[in-house]
């Protein structure tokens, strides 16, 4: 059995779901038949880039992926805002204003740092009443957004240039759990006095995974079809890089695998992945000295872990 990560540098037009369906496909082709297989966060078939795609064991840790930080690099051009918020959409509204040099880097250093409330556009994948949002928006429904509270940790990169006689800037920006590039990007527009949408988005990293790491599709098919693919598969424990790692003997290991509680132990508290060796056993809580099992892994002793 495979557990680890393929970190998956998505290209354009393709959807999440189809990006776990190539894998899937990757692992068959390298004889690994059927391996569970789920992605950490969700990437817009506009969007570029790092995609996190768990397998076997490691998709108990996809869920941690949608609440690490992001990374990403984006173009906003000013002047048409769209009714999808990027250039795939149809124009919704227009403004003749574009934005003076060094107004976006002033606005979003005032306006657009640290803790923010933002409006998730009407095309996102969340759950309205048991229906997906894009879903209802596609169909002409008036879809109502509720206000999210997101934040921008770090604004970096900032470049400007005139397109078709029209303001683009290109800016890199790493956020919280939960933020909307697109909503960004029209909230920018508006505080500038004026119209925009998204023309070019590309995550750059997600939680412990960067683009150094990613691999296209192209080059994880023709790994797959040679002797490759354990070469580019990152071991379970690369989405736990900020855990600290906690040993337990045998009989510990195996009293947590029995789901019983251990008492009195001397480290600190907070979050461990608990081990035998060098297999992975739980990722467990520690809180006055007790441990309690978040979530446990099915490996035996003797497993291999890649």
């Amino acid at each position: 059995m495979v557990h680890g990560w393929i970190i998956l540098d998505k290209p354009l037009g393709l959807g999440s779901t189809q990006a776990v369906s190539a894998v899937k496909r990757a692992l068959r082709d390298a004889g690994h038949g059927k391996a569970k297989v789920g992605h950490g966060g969700t990437l817009d078939p506009l969007a570029t880039g790092v995609l996190p795609i768990a397998i076997g064991e490691a998709t108990k840790l996809a869920g941690r992926m949608l609440d690490a930080t992001k990374t990403y690099a984006f173009a906003v051009r000013f002047g048409r805002q769209t009714d999808t918020l990027d250039l795939e959409g149809q124009v919704v509204a227009t403004s003749d204003v574009q934005p003076e040099p060094g107004a976006v880097a002033r606005v979003v250093a005032e306006q657009f740092t640290g803790p923010i409330e933002q409006i998730p556009p009407a095309y996102s994948a969340i759950l309205i009443d048991g229906r997906r949002a894009y879903d209802r928006a596609r169909d002409g429904e008036d879809v109502p957004m509720q206000p999210r509270a997101v934040t921008i940790l770090h604004w970096g990169a900032i470049t400007e240039a005139d397109v078709e006689g029209e303001r683009e800037v290109t800016l890199t920006v790493t956020v919280s759990k939960g933020t909307y590039i697109r909503s960004l990007a029209r909230d920018i527009a508006l505080a500038l006095g004026t119209r925009g949408h998204v023309t070019m988005l590309r995550r750059l990293q997600a939680g412990p995974f960067a683009l150094d790491t990613a691999i296209s599709l192209d080059n994880l098919r023709d790994a797959a079809m040679g002797s490759g693919l354990k070469n580019v598969i990152l071991p379970m424990e690369a989405g736990l890089v900020d855990i600290p790692a906690l040993d337990l003997d045998p009989d510990q290991a195996r009293a947590v695998r029995q789901g019983r509680v251990l008492t009195g132990l001397p480290q600190t508290d907070g979050l461990w992945l608990a081990r035998s060796g060098l297999v992975p056993v739980a990722l467990v809580e520690l809180s006055d000295g007790a441990l309690r099992v978040e979530r446990g892994f099915n490996f035996p002793d003797i497993a291999k872990v890649m």
